[in-house]
């Protein structure tokens, strides 16, 4: 069937323009090799940490066990043999080179920036654990540190490890993207032989075979043939759009159950789907280095461990002369500055709202957006797909007298039985949902252009929009009127059941709001976060979305390059934006966004393009993730309390500020000390597990 009225608004009113052209070969080309090559060195530095990891874990155990001080707390003693007593020093050792060296080397940026951070922190503790300690196997009455040195690095190397996964499944939003476009195409010579080519050889001016349920290989105008086409994940249109000749294709757009034949106008790194991927790779480049409150804290600590170390040596040395006791002192300090808490602090804490989150729906695969997400302030839903089904459906209905809203469905989803048009489509599912039996149609005839004609119950009847009225030369009085008048300001498309030359009802059709749309919207208000919508449907349409369910502003006819300019205007008036949405037209402003968040049933590359996924594909869980992200954060800032409070206990004591009084910090003490306040913040992590996050 179809509706000629629905088909000319379908139709696409400007072209899709692309922009800078992004290098897309599909497989060969410089951005996808640049993208290949980009995930490869994320998945290479995880597998690193992973593996150094396990090795160093497992070389540690024997440093423990034949480590005096473990021995002597836990009240245990390991059998003596001939060299046990270098055990421990010598795996010690073999770890610092193997698991530690990393974090040396990613402390030399930090150093030559003259920004410390956790790295310049982590190289400080376990460089002066392992040189006194080495140094300490000499001197007599000499403590060393290596279980020390080794239970840091497992642990850093463990955080580390975490961190670069979270990188590396970050880092596919182009390699979905490539995927839109098919690897090969059917080409027509000019004999008119149909040859197998791959999409990389077609050039401007040839001409392609689409077959139906075919993607399109690339932009084009359509020179024979009549096809709905879905351009749903590149512009965001829920209805599949009619093409005929003359009309623009768009490369990666699925063709429906027609057959087109297509001359190719763009190609590769030309298409607007290459366009949409530059977009997507600029907004990647252009995300700050934000640095985690660890981070910050480590910097800070770096300058309080060397001051207060330079006082101590000072003081020391003016107190009872330069000689062991006053590097013991030093040494001590900077060991017990090492941040056993404090570099568990925060990634525990992401690891369990990482879990929380998948047991509410909400799938973490940025730490950092998790955190951003408790300042965001405005947030912009895409219309499609997002706040609405993605789907066509009976919104409304108005019956002539005699007529109800059941009787009028039923036959009409009867009628349209045999047709695939989205419209028809529509009502038989609107007739599904209310569980309507349908009567039995006769005489089936598709009017082209018009609508279709049935019999039922020896009645004819007709369903179709306003050119079957014309065809047929009928009126609408009354409330039929009033309702078409209503519905088409909403920008809804509208159907009509005619039956004896008199039309019996009306329908309104659109694409349908998800029924938690409005409670999730009401909820973020309550939070003090302002709505926006994006959708590229008309004006009317989104007016009305906006109005049902009172959004604060709505931005209508936005082109994929335009939805990512949206949300760096509003970012540049000072706001923090998170991004839903779950198109590839939205990848851009996903990612350009503070926070993205794709619904769960959108296309792959929203979910790459996103640090956070609906897997339930419900907006109520977009006010879950605020809620997990504040509850986080309060833990986070408690563990940092702790981790960095034991400093302010320990730091002072190991110094000796209190031996005129006989209170002393020994290094075996400030180590227990240092392992407590490691437990206290894994302990508080796990009562993260107690925070209700509801919607």
């Amino acid at each position: 069937m179809q509706h000629e009225d629905h088909e000319e608004h379908l139709q696409t009113e400007e072209h899709i323009h692309t922009i800078d052209p992004l290098a897309h070969d599909h497989g060969d080309g410089p951005q996808d090799k640049e993208a290949h090559d980009h995930s490869v060195d994320h998945g290479g530095h995880e597998q690193m940490f992973r593996r150094r990891f396990w090795i160093s874990t497992l070389i540690s155990i024997p440093v423990l066990l034949f480590s005096p001080f473990v021995q002597d707390t836990l009240k245990f003693e390991m059998p003596t043999f001939p060299g046990s007593e270098w055990i421990t020093p010598v795996f010690a050792v073999i770890i610092f080179f193997y698991g530690g060296w990393p974090f040396l080397q990613m402390a030399v940026p930090e150093l030559k920036d003259r920004r410390p951070g956790m790295m310049m922190l982590i190289s400080l503790a376990i460089g002066v654990a392992f040189i006194y300690s080495l140094a300490a196997l000499f001197i007599p009455q000499g403590i060393t540190f290596f279980w020390e040195l080794v239970t840091l690095i497992d642990i850093m190397l463990l955080g580390h490890w975490l961190e670069m996964r979270s990188v590396r499944q970050a880092s596919g939003a182009l390699d979905e993207l490539a995927k839109l476009m098919p690897d090969t195409a059917e080409r027509i010579s000019p004999s008119g032989e149909v040859e197998a080519v791959r999409t990389t050889n077609l050039r401007t001016g040839d001409l392609i075979l689409v077959r139906p349920g075919a993607s399109i290989p690339a932009d084009g105008q359509v020179v024979d043939g009549n096809s709905d086409v879905n351009e749903a994940m590149i512009t965001g249109e829920s209805m599949p759009v009619l093409k005929e000749p003359d009309d623009q294709v768009i490369g990666g757009s699925i063709n429906g159950d027609g057959s087109l034949r297509v001359r190719v106008q763009a190609t590769g790194d030309e298409t607007a789907l290459a366009g949409i991927m530059r977009l997507v790779d600029q907004a990647q480049q252009s995300k700050s280095n934000t640095q985690i409150l660890a981070d910050k804290a480590a910097g800070w600590l770096f300058f309080i461990a060397i001051g207060v170390a330079l006082l101590t040596g000072i003081a020391w040395t003016i107190g009872v002369g330069f000689g062991v006791e006053v590097i013991a002192r030093v040494a001590t300090v900077l060991v017990i500055a090492c941040p056993h808490a404090l570099g568990l602090a925060v990634p525990l804490v992401v690891a369990i709202t990482t879990e929380m989150g998948a047991n509410n729906g909400i799938l973490v695969r940025d730490r950092l957006a998790l955190e951003g997400a408790r300042e965001i302030n405005t947030v912009i839903f895409d219309k499609t797909g997002t706040l609405t089904k993605g789907e066509f459906g009976v919104v409304e209905i108005v019956t002539a007298d005699g007529w109800s809203e059941d009787q009028a469905l039923a036959l009409a989803a009867a009628i349209e039985g045999d047709s695939e048009h989205t419209i028809a489509r529509g009502i038989r599912t609107s007739a599904e949902e209310r569980g309507l039996s349908l009567p039995e149609i006769a005489e089936f005839e598709a009017i082209k252009g018009r609508g279709v004609r049935a019999e039922s119950d020896g009645h004819k009847v007709f369903i179709g929009g306003p050119r079957l009225l014309e065809m047929l030369e009928l009126s609408l009085q009354g409330d039929l009127e009033q309702f078409v008048d209503r519905t088409s300001e909403k920008g809804q498309s509208v159907v009509h059941l005619v039956q004896e030359e008199r039309v019996v009802a009306s329908f309104a059709l659109a694409d349908v709001i998800r029924p938690e749309s409005k409670q999730a919207i009401d909820r973020l208000h309550e939070m003090g976060i302002e709505v926006a919508m994006l959708t590229g449907d008309s004006e009317a349409v989104a007016k009305s979305v906006a109005e049902d369910l009172g959004i604060d502003q709505y931005f209508a006819e936005i082109l994929p390059e335009h939805k990512d300019q949206k949300v760096s205007a509003l970012q540049a008036q000072g706001r923090k934006v998170a991004m839903v949405g779950d198109g590839v037209n939205d990848a851009p402003a996903l990612t350009r966004a503070d926070v993205g968040i794709a619904i769960g049933s959108g296309t792959d590359v929203a979910i790459e393009s996103a640090g956070i996924i609906l897997v339930k594909s419900n907006p109520l869980d977009v006010v879950k993730i605020f809620s997990l992200s504040r509850a986080s954060y309060r833990k986070m800032v408690q563990n940092l309390i702790w981790a960095t409070g034991y400093n302010v206990v320990a730091l002072p004591l190991a110094a000796g500020v209190l031996a005129p009084i006989g209170i002393l910090l020994s290094p075996a003490l400030g180590a227990l000390f240092m392992s407590l306040s490691t437990v206290i913040v894994a302990i508080n992590a796990q009562l993260m597990r107690r925070e209700k996050i509801t919607a």
